[in-house]
């Protein structure tokens, strides 16, 4: 495998910095950075492999001699560059959810479906699916496989950081206004979230879910490679800076007990089981922040469907959710297909 010239769009936000970082941590073939950001960021330098990186203003034809792009500057931002990076000649990996639903791009989680980077090919584009579908995904793989999965109905604990650095802010601004018995202000969220939870992320559709719900909906069958398993989603902002959580029910055709579950989940990569109740053993966003692994706890049998089973989920939505599963699918982009 040879070095490759990468470039990071939106490399001054959090996931564009986590982009960075893993790329250094997983020592990612690259024989030249270059980071993009918007025009406020121009002439910033970031680290990389002990040295200084500028960042360059993206826009149109600053892709020249890039091959890999990894993306996390938004929806608007991918629509408008992401088409512009691939003619140069990139590959564009692109965390927003611009991409996501386009039948002639990729939807790629590494541990689930490493096949369907091939389609690259039909765009240029591959996307990397939302934080919360990704954690979910790869514990669910395993059981899939294994007894069909029927029903997802999943609801979330998201950390503020899902939201960007001004969310994660706002919360550390009224924990401390709180604290000081001052007023709090709301300038993401439309509500106090210190002390507080929101079953409110992104917009509300007509049919009363949120986008991030339906994302949840939507994503999950395209990632699984099967339609007719039917999701239900409730995504919820909790006052936690990193890692979200999740509490996840489904139901199978066949009967999967929570011992073969647990068995198939300690041996499928990328996942790491913590489930010891009666020691206080489980998963915890705190634990969970700054690891690469998707943590699963509280395996136990379901008491609504005959063959269902119920579980604790919680990963780095920074690292998993983002940074790290993209870098995740350039790995399996230049090691097979480049």
């Amino acid at each position: 495998m040879g070095e490759y010239v990468v470039a990071v769009a939106g490399a001054t936000g959090a996931v564009g910095r986590e982009m960075i970082k893993t790329l250094e941590q997983r020592n990612f073939p690259v024989k030249e950075l270059k980071l993009f950001a918007s025009e406020r960021s121009r002439g910033l330098e970031l680290e990389y492999n002990g040295e200084r990186v500028k960042v360059q203003v993206l826009k149109k034809g600053c892709f020249e001699g890039v091959e890999v792009a990894l993306f996390s500057c938004g929806g608007s931002r991918s629509l408008e560059f992401a088409p512009d990076a691939a003619a140069s000649g990139a590959v564009v990996i692109d965390n927003s959810s611009a991409w996501r639903m386009d039948p002639e791009v990729p939807l790629v989680v590494p541990e689930v479906n490493p096949h369907a980077v091939a389609g690259y090919k039909n765009k240029g584009i591959i996307a990397n699916p939302n934080c919360s579908t990704i954690q979910m995904v790869v514990p669910l793989k395993p059981i899939h496989d294994f007894a069909k999965i029927k029903r997802i109905i999943v609801a979330t604990y998201q950390a503020t950081s899902g939201a960007g650095k001004k969310a994660m802010d706002e919360l550390m601004d009224q924990t401390k206004a709180l604290l000081n018995f001052q007023p709090v202000k709301c300038k993401v969220f439309p509500h106090q979230i210190a002390f507080n939870c929101l079953p409110h992320i992104d917009v509300f559709l007509e049919n009363d879910y949120t986008k991030e719900e339906m994302k949840m909906y939507n994503e999950t069958r395209k990632i699984m490679e099967d339609y007719s398993i039917l999701v239900s989603a409730t995504t919820v902002r909790v006052p936690v800076f990193i890692g979200h959580s999740e509490a996840v029910t489904i139901e199978t055709e066949r009967e999967i007990t929570p011992g073969k579950a647990k068995e198939l989940l300690s041996n499928f990569p990328g996942v790491i089981v913590r489930d010891d109740p009666t020691n206080n053993v489980y998963p915890l966003a705190i634990e969970a922040a700054g690891r690469d692994e998707v943590f699963v706890g509280r395996i136990r049998k379901d008491l609504v469907f005959e063959h269902g089973l119920s579980m604790w989920v919680v990963a780095d939505n920074l690292r998993k959710g983002a940074a790290l599963n993209a870098v995740q699918i350039a790995e399996v982009l230049v090691r097979e297909y480049m």
